[in-house]
C-alpha cells in the first residue's frame, strides 16, 4: 500500500487527507505485534500462528521463553495523529525465514520504526541494515521491559553504531501514548530528511 492523499497536495488545505505508510520492524519477540495492537484505532489485522516443535531449531526463544505465537506475514493497524493525517502501520515478521516479505511491505513506506530489546540487541541489526541500505528513514525505539536495566539512548546508539542523526527513543510497546509518541518522532524525522531533498 503506497502512501496516498487527496488531489490537493497540501496537507493543511481544507478537506485534504494524507495517509502515510509506516513499518514496524525488529527481531523476533521484540513487541511489534503488541505495539501495533496498542496504538491502532481499528481492530488490528494479525497473522500469528502457534510456534511448533518444527520451528524450535530456528526460532531462538532466549529471553522470550513464554512466547507461544509468531507473526508469519504482517500486522496491520491504523492511527489518526490529527485531522487529515493517518498512519497505516505494517508490522514485519521478525524471523529471517520471512524476510522475503519485507520488500513488498517496504514499498511506498514513509519510514520505519526499528523496535529493539536491549536484552537481545543484536536481533535488530538486520532491520537497521535493511533500512540503511535502502535509504528508508528510520528511528530505533527501545522497548523497555520491566525488571531489566534501562540503557540511555546514547548507549544504544553507540552499541548499534548508528548515524548521529538517527533518533533513538525509549518506549513501552504496551502503552498507546508511548507508542504514539514514537510514531510522531518518526514522522518528524522522516519529514526533516525529505525536506532536505
Amino acid at each position: 500500500m503506497d502512501s496516498v492523499h487527496s488531489d490537493d497536495h497540501r496537507p493543511d488545505a481544507p478537506g485534504s487527507f494524507l495517509s502515510l505508510k509506516i513499518l514496524v520492524a525488529g527481531g523476533f519477540g521484540v513487541g511489534k505485534t503488541t505495539l501495533v495492537g496498542a496504538v491502532s484505532e481499528i481492530r488490528p489485522l494479525r497473522t500469528e500462528e502457534q510456534l511448533t516443535e518444527a520451528g524450535r531449531p530456528v526460532d531462538d526463544l532466549g529471553g522470550v521463553e513464554g512466547k507461544t505465537t509468531t507473526t508469519v506475514a504482517m500486522d496491520f493497524g491504523r492511527i489518526t495523529l490529527r485531522d487529515g493525517l493517518s498512519l497505516y502501520l505494517f508490522g514485519t515478521p521478525g524471523q529471517n525465514r520471512f524476510w522475503f516479505l519485507w520488500d513488498e511491505l517496504a514499498n511506498g513506506a514513509l519510514g520505519a520504526m526499528v523496535l529493539a530489546d536491549t536484552r537481545r540487541l543484536e536481533d535488530c541489526f538486520p532491520a537497521v541494515d535493511y533500512f540503511e541500505r535502502r535509504d528508508i528513514p528510520f528511528i530505533v525505539a527501545v522497548n523497555c521491559f520491566s525488571g531489566f536495566h534501562i540503557y540511555a539512548p546514547g548507549e544504544v546508539r553507540a552499541a548499534l553504531d548508528l548515524d548521529p542523526d538517527t533518533p533513538v527513543v525509549l518506549c513501552d510497546a504496551r502503552e498507546k501514548e508511548s507508542a504514539k509518541e514514537v510514531l510522531i518522532a518518526l514522522v518528524e524525522h522522516a519529514s526533516r530528511l525529505y525536506s532536505k531533498d
